[in-house]
C-alpha cells in the first residue's frame, strides 16, 4: 500500500519551494488520491499474488487462491479505474490514460481468465498471471507518462517542481551508469527467468515429506 501511497503522491505532487525543498508535513502525503492509489497497488499485488499461487499448486489450496484472486481482483480494478480517472483529471495525457485503460482492461482479463480456468484450466493460470503483471506494468508506465517530463511535481509552483533536466546526474555519472545496467540487467533477467523455469512445476501436499519419527526421551 505504501508504494501505491508514494507513487500517488509522485503523480500529484508535493509541496516543494523554490530550493526543491519539502515543506509540507506527514498528512498532506495522505490525501484521498495517494490513499486510493495505494488502495489499489495493495489490491491488485494480492490478486496478482493469488493468481500466481493458484499457477504453483493444486487441489484446495489452488481454489482458495483462485477464489482470492476473482475476489480481490474485481475490488482491484475499481479502485484502479478510480485512479487512473482521478490521475487524468490531475495531469494526465492521451497516452497515460491509454495506459490506464489497458491496466484496468487487462487485470479484468486475468480476473475473467481465472474464473473460466477450473480444476482442468491449468494452461490458463499462466495467462492469468501474465495478463495481471500487464496490468501492473501498464499502471506503473502511466504514472511516468502522466509526469513526462517532470519527475516530482511542485503544488506550490510548477517552476519549482523537479524535472529531467535539474534532476539529472552529471554525464559521467549517467554514463557509468548506463554501462552498469547495460552489463548487469541481462544478468538479472537471466537469473530471474532461469528462476522462475526451475521452479516452474506445481506443487501439493503429496510432496511435502512427513515429520520424522520423534523417539522419546527418557
Amino acid at each position: 500500500m505504501l508504494w501505491g501511497v508514494a507513487f500517488g503522491n509522485i503523480v500529484r505532487g508535493i509541496a516543494l519551494d523554490a530550493d526543491h525543498e519539502y515543506v509540507g508535513n506527514f498528512l498532506d502525503l495522505l490525501n484521498p488520491f495517494a490513499l486510493v492509489t495505494g488502495l489499489c497497488t495493495l489490491a491488485l499485488f494480492i490478486a496478482h499474488g493469488a493468481v500466481y499461487l493458484a499457477l504453483k499448486t493444486t487441489l484446495e489450496i489452488r481454489d482458495r487462491a483462485r477464489s482470492t484472486a476473482i475476489s480481490v481482483g474485481v475490488v482491484a480494478a475499481i479502485l484502479m479505474a478510480l485512479s487512473v480517472g482521478w490521475q487524468h483529471v490531475l495531469r494526465g495525457t492521451a497516452l497515460s490514460l491509454a495506459l490506464g485503460v489497458i491496466a484496468v482492461v487487462s487485470l479484468l482479463a486475468g480476473v475473467v481468465v481465472t474464473r473460466q480456468g477450473g480444476r482442468a484450466g491449468q494452461s490458463r493460470d499462466g495467462w492469468a498471471f501474465v495478463a495481471t503483471a500487464l496490468s501492473i506494468g501498464a499502471l506503473s508506465l502511466g504514472w511516468f507518462a502522466s509526469l513526462y517530463p517532470d519527475v516530482l511535481p511542485s503544488t506550490l509552483d510548477p517552476a519549482f517542481s523537479l524535472n529531467i533536466t535539474n534532476a539529472a546526474s552529471t554525464p559521467y555519472t549517467l554514463t557509468l551508469m548506463s554501462w552498469i545496467a547495460l552489463v548487469f540487467s541481462p544478468v538479472i533477467l537471466g537469473y530471474q527467468a532461469w528462476s522462475y523455469w526451475v521452479f516452474r512445476k506445481r506443487i501439493s501436499a503429496r510432496q511435502i515429506p512427513e515429520s520424522p519419527t520423534k523417539v522419546p526421551v527418557h
